[in-house]
């Protein structure tokens, strides 16, 4: 077990301890490739097993009332710092504490937890974090579910929000910030969060993080507090784009995705310091939004893999977006991978913000085909290796039509604006052979 205590608070016998996992060794710090296969774990806790059990239990025995009690001052907030020890699987457990332990290592963050899903990250992180008269300015496109909970259903609790696109210059993110601080302050409120998701979903435009950050210090430099920054790194991270780096204090993730990557779980997780996660953690206390065990142990299996998997998808993409970029059925493909070519880019332009903020250009991308949703129907109704199915970053190759499935209830109007259209169809490319994909998509733009 990975956070207990050192010994009975009445001073009875110590119970052991996990022994510490080097992060170094020969002076050389540890790759999280190398950390993934053991960092968190202690295998004398858990009578020798080489990769941690499935704790499936509700509920962990006190070594005396007076530790329970501590553990208790730590769960409720009485007491900083959180459990010392395991006290109940609304609030943690060994498998999630690994696997916590673990996630932070990829952005070498302070702290992270883990959710049932990436929805029940997002929702739990914007409900410790707003209160009535608060607004959230965030950037568009985002995955539909969260522009709901945003708009719809906090909304209904006096929760207000703008936004701007996602590939927004400075000083249109400057001006959305100001009036969003203004009309704050008209109402009583303040700006209480500004969320990002870069790549945006599923266009794949990218934020200008390090520009959010210069604007958000700038226009709240004289206030009590700044709000914080918050990302949703779910199409490159971590692999591929690191936001703590680059200014953000919080990234989520839809661990279901490139974490997972095996399309068989659904779980979310969040990293950042200790201070923006501990009142999280109090939330995700009180609504149980945390993961399941049995959950958590897969993730620890999935991210031994992780990098490897994550590299094999983007060599792949990079094929087959090269094969597809002049096809004479095909308008446009926005594939990141793109923007590192060429000269030296113009400041603050997406390829800009390319170079500056991401180390590869991922395995998911938005292809436009020359038509309508007709020709999408087509194109997807005829793949015979790619799989028709909603999400990304698995072994295998998704595809889907936005417009028409995870972005139906985004009204079509907003739809045009953020270039959602109905020619828009999202790939995510898995671990197959290159070659295979390619002669795949081929045929399939074929019947179009």
């Amino acid at each position: 077990m990975t956070k207990e205590t050192e010994a009975d608070l009445t001073g009875a016998t110590p119970r052991r301890r996990p022994r510490a996992q080097p992060l170094e060794v020969g002076g050389r710090r540890l790759a999280p490739e190398t950390l993934m296969m053991g960092h968190g774990y202690d295998p004398m806790l858990s009578e020798g097993a080489l990769k941690p059990p499935i704790f499936l239990t509700s509920t962990f025995v006190f070594e005396s009332a007076a530790a329970g009690k501590r553990h208790f001052e730590g769960v409720t907030g009485k007491r900083p710092g959180g459990a010392e020890g395991l006290v109940y699987s609304r609030f943690n457990g060994p498998n999630q504490e690994i696997l916590e332990d673990r996630l932070g290592i990829w952005e070498d963050a302070e702290d992270a937890l883990v959710f049932s899903s990436g929805m029940a990250a997002i929702a739990t992180v914007m409900l410790a974090s707003v209160k009535p008269g608060d607004t959230i300015v965030h950037s568009a496109p985002l995955y539909a579910a969260t522009e709901t909970l945003i708009g719809k259903i906090l909304g209904r609790f006096g929760i207000n929000w703008l936004d701007f696109p996602a590939g927004a210059s400075r000083a249109e993110i400057d001006a959305v910030l100001a009036r969003a601080a203004a009309d704050a302050i008209a109402i009583g409120g303040r700006v209480a969060m500004i969320y990002l998701e870069s790549p945006a979903n599923p266009t794949n435009a990218l934020v200008d993080v390090e520009a959010v950050a210069a604007a958000r210090d700038a226009i709240f430099a004289d206030a009590a507090e700044k709000p914080p920054i918050v990302i949703d790194n779910t199409f490159l991270g971590p692999l591929w784009q690191q936001p703590l780096r680059h200014g953000a204090d919080l990234v989520i993730y839809s661990l279901t995705k490139y974490a997972g990557g095996h399309s068989d779980l659904v779980a979310g997780g969040a990293v950042g310091s200790k201070a923006a996660i501990d009142p999280i953690r109090a939330m995700r206390n009180t609504i149980g939004t945390i993961t399941d065990p049995h959950s958590a142990w897969m993730l620890l299996r999935s991210l031994e893999t992780l990098e490897l998997r994550m590299s094999r998808a983007g060599e792949n993409a990079a094929k087959v977006c090269a094969a597809l970029r002049d096809h004479p059925k095909v308008e446009h493909v926005g594939y990141l991978g793109f923007l590192g070519e060429g000269d030296d880019p113009a400041p603050g332009s997406q390829a800009d913000i390319y170079r500056r903020h991401c180390t590869g250009a991922g395995s998911t991308f938005s292809l436009y085909l020359k038509g309508g949703e007709a020709e999408a129907f087509a194109f997807l109704d005829a793949l015979k290796i790619a799989k028709l199915a909603v999400s990304l970053g698995g072994t295998e190759t998704l595809a889907s039509h936005p417009a028409g499935m995870t972005h139906l209830s985004v009204p079509d109007a907003r739809k045009a604006l953020l270039g959602i259209t109905d020619n828009l169809v999202r790939i995510s490319v898995g671990v197959e052979k290159a070659e295979d994909l390619m002669a795949d998509f081929d045929q399939a733009l074929a019947v179009v």
